[in-house]
């Protein structure tokens, strides 16, 4: 009877640490770009009162006969599903249309962001896509950080390979976005010129993540990120950028609200248990008497 109240007290603790993500979820229901989280369970050990025995010619086998001994934390998994869209009418809110992830950095880019010798630079990435322009004209997201894409070349007419900030200059009169991430804008003499064009991070586990707050993520040893950035439209699995709007959270609040209430149930459950085995000692305490 004394296992079962440790089996008690394990599935507790379990089902806290569901209402702890449940909770972190609901909580950020409206936060853009955000990926709910998902808890699962698994048993512990079971202790052997009988082991398995093999069929001989005058009976059949018998299974093995075990007690567990509660339950432990499995994972706690970040779900990578598209969150619906949003329409803000912001030209500088950009949602994906797919599994891409947008790239943001401080420091001095270099013109490969993941060669050697770039360990200098501080990388995140995210899906949420409200960004901004600073007063240099430079993008960045609401740390500051610089929205990464590749450079325009010196004409400012074509797209090169080199990675780094994208910066509209001084005197432009307007400028728009691609489906295909490419940045356009009028200069100050009226001509069409191209800023240069977003750069997307694909990831061949995106549940590998690392979440660093402020809807940002790192890169972490599981997360198969592909060794070369994507362009938008261009790369199977990159997806398409879609301005004007902002992809919210992927939470769904009737999944979470019954989630909840079976984690409610499930930790009342694992009470009683403790409550019940109690009692039973407390009988074989009061025999003698």
């Amino acid at each position: 009877m004394l296992r079962s109240m440790y089996a008690g007290i394990s599935g507790m603790k379990n089902f806290q640490t569901k209402l702890d993500v449940i909770g972190n979820n609901i909580a950020n229901v409206n936060t853009s770009g955000f990926k709910k989280g998902r808890t699962t369970f698994q048993d512990m050990m079971s202790q052997t009162v009988a082991g398995a025995q093999g069929p001989t010619e005058n009976r059949g086998g018998v299974n093995p006969s075990q007690v567990g001994l509660g339950s432990q934390l499995g994972t706690i998994d970040n779900v990578h599903t598209q969150g619906f869209r949003q329409t803000t009418n912001n030209p500088l809110d950009f949602a994906i249309e797919g599994d891409g992830m947008f790239v943001v950095a401080s420091g001095n880019i270099p013109n490969d962001i993941f060669a050697d010798g770039a360990d200098d630079v501080a990388i995140h990435y995210t899906r949420a896509g409200n960004f901004y322009l600073d007063e240099d004209g430079y993008i960045v997201n609401p740390q500051g950080l610089y929205l990464v894409g590749f450079q325009a070349n010196d004409t400012n007419d074509d797209i090169t390979n080199n990675h780094g900030r994208i910066q509209l200059p001084e005197g432009f009169k307007s400028f728009s976005v691609q489906t295909n991430g490419t940045i356009s804008y009028i200069d100050e003499t009226g001509e069409p010129k191209v800023a240069g064009q977003v750069a997307l991070a694909l990831f061949s586990n995106a549940p590998g993540l690392e979440k660093a707050g402020s809807n940002l993520f790192l890169d972490s040893n599981n997360a198969g990120r592909y060794n070369t950035l994507q362009r938008p439209e261009t790369d199977a699995g990159a997806g398409a950028i879609v301005s004007n709007s902002l992809e919210m959270s992927n939470v769904d609040l009737a999944e979470e609200f019954t989630e909840m209430i079976t984690a409610q149930r499930g930790f009342q459950a694992n009470t009683r248990i403790i409550t019940t085995s109690d009692e039973i000692l407390q009988e074989l305490v009061n025999l003698k008497r």
